[in-house]
């Protein structure tokens, strides 16, 4: 069967076995650092892709997709034909009311600032997933006039409280220039407790009635929260809900309430990334080793190629495809090998905790407790292409040396 003399030449050199020891060494560390790397590179960015999806997914148990904020909007704004309007928004699966007030919690002798937060038990389904963290019934304790509140883990730790007890709010409120706080005994029904938050863990969650009673006037409107079919898709869905919104309204959606957490995430994946990289590189430089002695090895194979008018880039083919099917093979194993442990992840750490006796993420200490991983195929993609071109360039400096040479100086003392 036909095959380009470069691509025949090439495999032969591959496939042979009479490399001395330490060519063949170089070979297989070569081979082996590509694959390492590649596979480093794939696991370390899906674990880094899990935990990015699980803080977004901790960040939206209680934080609404988008808000709608109607604190100053035109008098006489109709809030219930604003969350028909919303509703009717494709891709915006459910809207509740909401009011947010800035207090202070009083249990003594410890006062902390809070976020008291007025919801409709009934609607708040719509647009977070609150109930899954609380006992059975508590959510139903929210009733408008029952003065009841739903306290953040955190929160309640610092005050020292459980359900049953009572905490005193103020809320600072200025009447006409006069200031004039407001304050109500309210009963903790529940304890909640999601991780990172927007409000800083500070987050207390009472009846849209109760709160509203509590609120000056210029805040009686609240505003909407929305929650989309799909939470990457609010910033093609918010230009929609900005052409609804009336006039005054802020509106703002996670991923600019959120931007620190991801923007940190995203430095740390693309840092990490080009650490790793440098492994592959490494892992290149023993190829350009490994091809300059296979090189200077075959220098009278070189020099009979030549003389049999093979001409200076078909030499360089070679080379380059000996040097491209070690490389290449290495990178379609790390490949491989990285897409089997970022899948098994879960099964892999326990077993790695069992062994060492050790806890990598302590429940004491984190929030998550289990290392996640989410493999992506475009990062796959995009490691496998990268790798690929690193180990291409490799080649290049040898394949050249290798057509520069003078057939009549190789076969001058053979």
């Amino acid at each position: 069967m036909f095959q380009p003399l470069s691509l025949f030449v090439g495999l032969r050199y591959v496939r042979a076995r009479q490399h001395r020891f330490f060519v063949s060494f170089i070979t297989w560390v070569s081979l082996a650092g590509v694959a390492l790397g590649v596979a480093a590179l794939i696991v370390v960015l899906s674990v880094m892709n899990g935990f990015e999806s699980e803080l977004r997914t901790r960040l939206l148990m209680l934080s609404a997709h988008a808000r709608v904020m109607l604190d100053d909007a035109p008098a006489g704004t109709d809030a219930t034909a604003l969350e028909a309007q919303l509703r009717a928004i494709p891709g915006v699966s459910g809207v509740a009311p909401f009011v947010d007030l800035e207090a202070l919690g009083v249990h003594l002798p410890e006062t902390v600032p809070l976020t008291l937060r007025g919801i409709d038990p009934e609607q708040e389904a719509q647009v977070s997933d609150l109930a899954p963290l609380l006992q059975q019934g508590a959510l139903s304790a929210l009733r408008a006039g029952s003065n009841a509140l739903l306290l953040d883990r955190e929160l309640a730790d610092q005050f020292g409280v459980a359900s049953g007890d009572r905490l005193t709010v103020l809320v600072p409120v200025a009447i006409n220039g006069t200031p004039t706080p407001r304050l109500r005994e309210f009963t903790v029904a529940g304890v909640f407790e999601v991780g990172p938050q927007d409000s800083g863990n500070r987050l207390a969650l009472t009846h849209l009635a109760d709160a509203r009673s509590l609120a000056p006037p210029s805040t009686q409107a609240g505003g909407l929260r929305l929650r989309f079919n799909e939470a990457l898709d609010a910033p093609v869905i918010m230009p929609s809900v900005r052409s609804v919104a009336p006039p005054g309204s802020l509106v703002r959606d996670w991923t600019q309430d959120s931007a620190s957490y991801f923007r940190a995430i995203r430095i740390e994946k693309t840092m990490m990334a080009l650490i790793l990289l440098l492994i592959v590189a490494v892992a290149a430089f023993n190829i350009v080793a490994m091809l300059v002695m296979v090189v200077n090895d075959k220098r009278t194979d070189i020099a009979i190629l030549r003389t049999f008018g093979a001409s200076p880039r078909r030499v360089m083919g070679v080379f380059i495809t000996q040097g491209l099917v070690i490389a290449w093979l290495g990178v379609a194993a790390g490949v491989g090998l990285g897409v089997l442990l970022a899948s098994n992840v879960g099964r892999i750490v326990p077993v790695l905790e069992a062994l060492l006796g050790m806890r990598v993420l302590d429940a004491d200490v984190y929030y998550i407790t289990e290392i996640p991983s989410e493999l992506h195929v475009g990062d796959v993609v995009w490691i496998a292409g990268v790798a690929l071109l690193l180990t291409l360039c490799s080649t290049l400096y040898p394949a050249r040396r290798a057509a520069a040479t003078s057939p009549a100086d190789a076969l001058r003392y053979e």
